[in-house]
């Protein structure tokens, strides 16, 4: 009898975990499929754009300038009385995303300078408030979404808040901002504070900032502005297990959302991990969710000095490479004070646009490749009973005309280029699959090769036994 209840026992214990899993795939399907979002950062800091009374913040993105330069607390909030976005158009944004091949954005509401991006009760320090502009752009930007079809999630720093007293500073010497003689002094102050560098910060606890601040606010992103997709935390600078709790806890008003890995680790991983400005490498992936975020230039925020922009080749590959490694790329824009987007972004997104018109089925709904590195490019695979589908983004074009598929067994139904659609002869040989291709590429960055093969192919790539990096501070 025992036995008997011990094997029921083990059996409803199994039960769970599948129905768990299997409740979890539900929530994450989207998500999986859609493999390409946008980031946004935007703020009070788009104001300063890197330049504090004359001088360039020297490291990081502009989004810190607050801490790196040290700016006291009434002087920032002055900064946002001269927020006026008067150019800022939900639609337009919107629009910009959907037409680059995005399916979700993920704008940030509070950044680490605690200004929120929407109408709080919470906190006075929001852009309806205390700013000319006097609107909530959260709510013009979700009523822009609902009407395009696009997800929407919402970035908040938790922990961080250089503003509302009692929020948390990750410690940046002063020589991260300008070069203050007065640098010696500040430096020994910060890390006496914990960090901070003006008493104004000090006025409160942790734990009050948590249940005054971080937790109504919150509750009013996943009250308020309807379906959020995506709950993005940031930076988990002195939190706590507690405090984590309570913000965890809110999530039940919002059944289906994803969380990212940064509420606080390790005991509190949400459903994603975020490398962040880098690409994990095969030895790294570990067949959990991941999603990369990574900047069009050198910063988060925007910056007037900043013209490091990645080539429209590199944001195109970038994409293919992570897809084929079975990630999604949340890439940022980083709008002006005035609303709009930067020209090169506004180019950039076009051109990624252009591309996933043709080949946007190469990445969509995709899985990671089965195969080995290719020299020539990346692979991603879709699958169904019987059959394998495969996706050839080919970055360097054979000169004689030969794709070499190492490895691959199995029988081809069909190839063509998505580019055309023109059909492409396959043969089978002891060294793997050849695919003969025209002389000439269709698309310089990324011409994709659609192989149809009979059968499951043989996964060549086990999981890796690497630890992936993710969550940078900043």
């Amino acid at each position: 009898m025992k036995k008997l209840f011990l094997l029921l026992v083990s059996c409803a214990i199994l039960q769970q975990g599948f129905s768990q899993q299997q409740s979890k795939d539900e929530r994450m399907k989207w998500w999986r499929e859609a493999r390409f979002g946008m980031f946004i950062h935007w703020g009070v800091y788009a104001q300063l754009a890197g330049v504090y009374k004359d001088h360039e913040q020297l490291r990081g993105g502009a989004e810190w300038i607050m801490n790196r330069s040290k700016i006291p607390v009434a002087e920032y909030r002055e900064y946002a009385k001269q927020f006026n976005p008067v150019k800022f158009n939900a639609n337009d944004w919107v629009k910009m995303a959907k037409d680059a091949g995005m399916k979700y954005i993920v704008i940030t509401a509070k950044h680490h300078d605690g200004f929120a991006m929407f109408k709080s009760a919470a906190s006075s320090w929001n852009i309806v408030d205390a700013t000319p502009y006097g609107r909530d752009i959260l709510k013009e930007l979700a009523a822009a979404c609902k009407k395009q079809g696009m997800k929407l999630g919402f970035y908040y720093s938790q922990a961080q808040d250089w503003n509302n007293p009692g929020g948390s500073a990750a410690r940046k010497v002063m020589s991260e901002g300008w070069l203050n003689p007065d640098s010696a002094r500040i430096d020994a102050y910060t890390k006496e504070h914990n960090g901070h560098w003006d008493p104004a910060q000090e006025t409160a606890s942790f734990a009050d900032y948590i249940d005054k601040v971080s937790v109504p606010q919150v509750k009013e992103l996943l009250t308020n502005y309807g379906d959020v997709a995506v709950l993005w935390w940031d930076t988990p600078t002195n939190m706590t297990d507690d405090a984590a709790l309570k913000l965890q806890n809110l999530l039940k008003l919002q059944p289906q959302i994803i969380t990212n890995d940064r509420l606080k680790r390790p005991n509190f991983p949400g459903d994603t991990k975020t490398p962040e400005q880098k690409i994990p490498n095969l030895s790294e992936l570990d067949g959990l969710d991941w999603e990369t975020c990574m900047t069009m230039n050198g910063t988060w925020g925007f910056r007037t000095s900043d013209n490091k922009w990645k080539s429209k080749e590199t944001l195109i590959r970038n994409l293919c490479d992570i897809a084929s490694k079975g990630g999604n790329y949340l890439l940022n824009v980083g709008p002006k004070p005035d609303g709009a987007f930067p020209q090169q972004s506004i180019e950039s997104l076009q051109a990624i646009g252009n591309w996933m018109k043709v080949n946007s089925e190469a990445i969509y709904a995709t899985k990671a490749s089965p195969l080995l590195p290719l020299a020539w490019g990346r692979c991603t695979m879709k699958e169904k009973p019987g059959q394998t589908t495969l996706y050839l983004s080919v970055f360097d074009w054979p000169a004689d005309g030969k794709l070499l598929l190492p490895g691959v067994k199995n029988t081809a139904q069909q190839a063509n280029l998505l580019a055309g659609n023109a059909t492409l002869k396959t043969e089978s040989t002891k060294d793997g699959l050849i695919i003969t291709v025209p002389a000439t590429a269709p698309d310089t960055i990324a011409s994709v090769v659609k192989l149809v093969l009979n059968g499951q192919v043989e996964n060549q790539n086990p999981w890796g036994k690497g630890k992936m990096k993710t969550g940078e501070i900043d």
